[in-house]
C-alpha cells in the first residue's frame, strides 16, 4: 500500500495511491492520519473523493514532522570511501521541517555554498510513538519506507565538528513521493545530469530501520510520522577526485528499488 500528501485547491490531503487513482483518506496530510488508531487498516478500506493519478502535486510526506533523526556514515562503503572506521553506534544528527520538499518539487540550493553535494537515502516512517524499544517493538513501529535526498552543503557542514548546519538549509530535501507500507527495499541509486553516481543495496547498512529505532527510542520517544534518514551509500560529490557538486539546474534522480523516485532539479536559493 501507498500513502501520500498530496496538494489540493484546498490545502493539503492525506491519500492512498492506488493503480487506478489516489483516495482520499479524511485527513488534512499523512502525519495526521498516521496518530490515529488503527490507521493502516482505515487506510486500506478508505474510499473518499478520488484524483486522477496524472498531475498529482505530491507535497512533502509529513508536511510537518515532529522529528527527522538522520544517520551519518551508515553504509559500509561510504564509511570506508571516507576514509573512516565501521562505528559502533549511530551517528545522529537532526533536520527541521522547513527543509523538506516535495518528490517533484525545485530543490533550493543552499546560499552562500559552493559545495552542494547528493546523498541518496532510505528513508523509514514512524507509525506509532515507542520508547525504549525491544528490536520486535521497534520492527512494529514502522510505519514504511520512503526515499529521500539528504543535499548537504559540504563547507557547512565541516566549519565545525556539529554537522548540522549543512543539513538543514531550507526547502533542500526532497522526500516522497509515498510511504509504502510493506516493501523489502532493495538497491539504492542516485543520478545527476543521467550520470549514475551512487548505486549500493540497503543490505549494506550498518545499522538496519529496526536498529535504528531501537537505538533512537532510547534517547527520545519516536511519534507517528517521525522520519528517519538511514544515511547515503558510496559515490558522493565531496569524495570524488577531482570533488564534483551539484550546481543550479542540475537534474537529480533518487531510486529506491521497490520504494519510490524522487526527480528534482536545483534553483537558486533565497
Amino acid at each position: 500500500m501507498k500513502l501520500a500528501t498530496i496538494r489540493t485547491h484546498d490545502g493539503t490531503a492525506a491519500v492512498r495511491v492506488d493503480d487506478d487513482g489516489a483516495v482520499e483518506l479524511g485527513a488534512a496530510d499523512l502525519g495526521a492520519w498516521l496518530a490515529r488508531p488503527g490507521w493502516k487498516a482505515a487506510a486500506e478500506q478508505a474510499d473518499g473523493p478520488r484524483h486522477s493519478l496524472d498531475g498529482l502535486d505530491y507535497a512533502p510526506l509529513i508536511p510537518s514532522p515532529e522529528k527527522v533523526i538522520c544517520v551519518g556514515l551508515n553504509y559500509r562503503t561510504h564509511i570506508l570511501e571516507m576514509g573512516r572506521e565501521l562505528p559502533a553506534y549511530p551517528a545522529l544528527f537532526a533536520k527541521f521541517a522547513r527543509a523538506l520538499v516535495g518528490a517533484f518539487d525545485p530543490v533550493e540550493l543552499p546560499s552562500g555554498s559552493e559545495q552542494v553535494d547528493w546523498e541518496a537515502e532510505l528513508g523509514v516512517v514512524v507509525g506509532a510513538e515507542v520508547r525504549h524499544a525491544t528490536p520486535e517493538r521497534a520492527a512494529a513501529a514502522i510505519a514504511g519506507y520512503t526515499v529521500i535526498n539528504d543535499i548537504t552543503a559540504r563547507d557547512f557542514q565541516y566549519r565545525s565538528v556539529q554537522w548540522l548546519q549543512g543539513k538543514t538549509f531550507e526547502r533542500s530535501t526532497p522526500v516522497g513521493p509515498w510511504l509504502v507500507t510493506d516493501a523489502g527495499p532493495g538497491e539504492i541509486s542516485c543520478e545527476v545530469d543521467g550520470d549514475l553516481v551512487q548505486q549500493a543495496d540497503t543490505g549494506d547498512l550498518v545499522f538496519n530501520p529496526a536498529e535504528l529505532v531501537a537505538y533512537i527510542s532510547q534517547i527520545i520517544t519516536l511519534a507517528p510520522g517521525d522520519i528517519i534518514a538511514t544515511g547515503t551509500p558510496g559515490g558522493v560529490g565531496h569524495a570524488r577526485k577531482p570533488p564534483r557538486y551539484l550546481r543550479q539546474g542540475s537534474e537529480l534522480v533518487t531510486r529506491v528499488e521497490g520504494v519510490g523516485e524522487l526527480r528534482n532539479t536545483m534553483v537558486g536559493g533565497s
